[in-house]
């Protein structure tokens, strides 16, 4: 599944950060994580850091997929609201999702600063708006149920909103002081260099095209012919997880984003916050931290590559006539625009854990708008499944929930 499309912003921006060879032996080892995006980067830190002996495999390039891709808006917020998640999960496990990606926010920042990353790491307000009055009512009860459950958010009328953002026709919102950004494409090549220093093996442009499975350990199979002996296997493929588990788990669609020239001064005053809106589906935007403006949405279903591709043009004309209609003021000078896919579940969850017909294996698939976050948290729970400990959210995480 071709995952992205056209020129993604980060990939021309950062360049060949490191390359890595195929496979070309046969190799053994503790660990074997499939996928080398950024939360195979993630997961490959930790298990590196509990002193497992593990090994990477790409079928493309490192960080190539929908890494290259992301917009790496870093929110507390899931795509499901917190009083609509409590309703389908009851409140405990909601308020521990949010909490979660929350928390995984501040360990990103620590994790950025341990390895001394380059990657732009910035604290950010997120400003999540009435697009239309009707919403005003279901965004206050989405307010106060994230002030009940001990979140720092303020309430901004229509007024404010314009006062403080500049935005015309917003009928109030949410601003919430956690959130943050980040170049994830940056960020997963620079947790590998880091670990393959520690002992991580990474090799890319080697795909799995079948695993075996014996008392104790998995033989997974390359394309090439050579194979990997692991004693456990963590899937982290994200969307292409499709292509693997069959049945309805999670719905592909396809979102565009563009980013603008240069021009520090034209919006400065949103370098420090997340936007987002109640449309459905959503638009949203941030600064990066060159100066330009990235927004985003036109979100549909994915039905094939060549057709997401193929509208691109008419998905930049409908994401500037959404930014037109809140900020009429701006000249958009667009650099870059591209595609690409994602997963959504039902609830906006992820899915981490077990599944029952993979074996010595596990899966980390952050799905909607809080993968890298989802991926934090998917760090703490592959270090309790290898030690045969349960983590609070595996029961919400879960396949077949």
């Amino acid at each position: 599944m071709d995952l992205k499309s056209n020129e993604p912003f980060w990939l021309l921006k950062n360049g060949l950060v490191a390359s890595y060879p195929s496979l070309k032996s046969d190799e053994e080892c503790d660990v074997l994580i499939i996928g080398g995006g950024i939360t195979g980067s993630l997961i490959a830190h930790q298990m590196i850091e509990e002193g497992y002996h593990t090994i990477l495999i790409d079928k493309r390039e490192l960080c190539n997929g929908s890494t290259s891709a992301t917009t790496s808006m870093l929110q507390y917020e899931i795509d499901v609201p917190l009083f609509e998640l409590i309703t389908k999960i009851g409140k405990k496990g909601a308020v521990l999702s949010y909490r979660a990606c929350s928390d995984a926010i501040d360990k990103i920042e620590e994790l950025s600063g341990s390895i001394k990353s380059d990657a732009g790491f910035k604290r950010k307000k997120s400003l999540y708006f009435a697009s239309k009055k009707k919403d005003i009512n279901w965004l206050k009860q989405e307010y106060g149920a994230r002030k009940n459950a001990g979140f720092e958010v303020k309430w901004l009328t229509g007024n404010e909103v314009l006062e403080k953002f500049g935005f015309e026709n917003t009928y109030g919102g949410i601003l919430s002081k956690q959130g943050a950004s980040i170049d994830a494409f940056r960020f997963a090549h620079e947790l590998c260099i880091y670990n393959v220093r520690k002992g991580l093996k990474i090799f890319d442009k080697t795909e799995m095209v079948n695993i075996e499975y014996h008392k104790g350990f998995n033989l997974a199979i390359m394309n090439s012919g050579f194979h990997i002996k692991a004693k456990k296997i963590i899937y982290c493929i994200g969307y292409e997880s499709k292509d693997l588990l069959k049945g309805n788990f999670v719905d592909l669609k396809s979102t565009y984003a563009i980013v603008s020239e240069i021009d520090k001064d034209k919006f400065k005053n949103i370098s420090n916050t997340l936007v987002w809106n109640t449309d459905n589906p959503y638009m949203y935007m941030r600064t990066t931290d060159d100066g330009r403006l990235l927004i985003g949405g036109g979100d549909e279903d994915f039905y094939a590559a060549r057709k997401r591709d193929a509208i691109l043009n008419r998905k930049e004309k409908e994401i500037l006539k959404m930014l037109k209609r809140i900020k009429p003021d701006y000249h958009f000078y667009p650099d870059f625009v591209w595609g690409g896919s994602f997963g959504e579940t039902k609830d906006g969850l992820p899915y981490i854990g077990e599944h029952k017909k993979f074996k010595n294996s596990y899966f980390v698939l952050g799905f909607g708008g809080n993968g890298i976050t989802f991926s934090i948290t998917g760090m703490e729970m592959v270090s309790m499944f290898m030690k045969n400990k349960n983590h609070s959210l595996s029961r919400y995480f879960k396949f077949g929930r």
